[in-house]
């Protein structure tokens, strides 16, 4: 099987497990403060076995090209994602540390925003489990931007095509996400 169907099959057998596990119907607010009729709770994924794995694989394979040097991102949606990305980056032939931006500093302790691996004149991948107007991960996106370092690409696992694309476009930043809520909304 050759390199692109291997990956429209992880593809695939990730958006079944997505559709079976994160994809729900029903009001409900979103962190945007928009309200909506859908919503993808993510973390049954992210912390299932194979969630992780096929969502770390995928993650790879978009960022074969992209030059970074660590990924992260805001707590807590970009957490679960962390750890099995860094932890496959070595399969890829790369070394991809993590790190995490905390939304509010902790009074105690080392007293950082940006927490796990030093990001200081570093390239990183901000990872997000959903973007609807982007403003989570912007977050993120401040925060190592003001930490020293440059931003080569913000990914997320669903965009729900809410504004998120137009601020990462305006704001000069790369972004993809391995999923649109529009490919789930049919299958609902």
């Amino acid at each position: 099987m050759d390199q692109r169907n291997a990956s429209l099959e992880l593809r695939n057998k990730l958006f079944m497990l997505l559709k079976e596990r994160a994809f729900k119907r029903g009001k409900v607010v979103l962190a945007s403060g928009r309200e909506s009729d859908f919503y993808f709770d993510m973390k049954p994924a992210m912390l299932d076995p194979d969630g992780a794995g096929l969502m770390a694989e995928l993650i790879l394979q978009e960022i074969q090209d992209v030059k970074a040097d660590c990924v992260g991102g805001l707590e807590m949606g970009a957490v679960p994602l962390i750890a099995p990305v860094a932890m496959r980056s070595l399969d890829f032939g790369r070394r991809l540390p993590g790190f995490f931006v905390r939304k509010t500093v902790k009074d105690h302790g080392t007293k950082k925003r940006v927490d796990g691996n030093d990001i200081t004149g570093k390239s990183v991948v901000i990872l997000e489990d959903v973007t609807t107007t982007g403003g989570s991960a912007m977050d993120a996106v401040k925060a190592v931007t003001e930490a020293g370092a440059k931003v080569a690409l913000v990914i997320s696992i669903l965009d729900r095509g809410e504004g998120a694309a137009d601020l990462y476009a305006k704001a000069g930043i790369p972004f993809k996400s391995l999923f649109r809520a529009e490919e789930f909304l049919p299958v609902g």
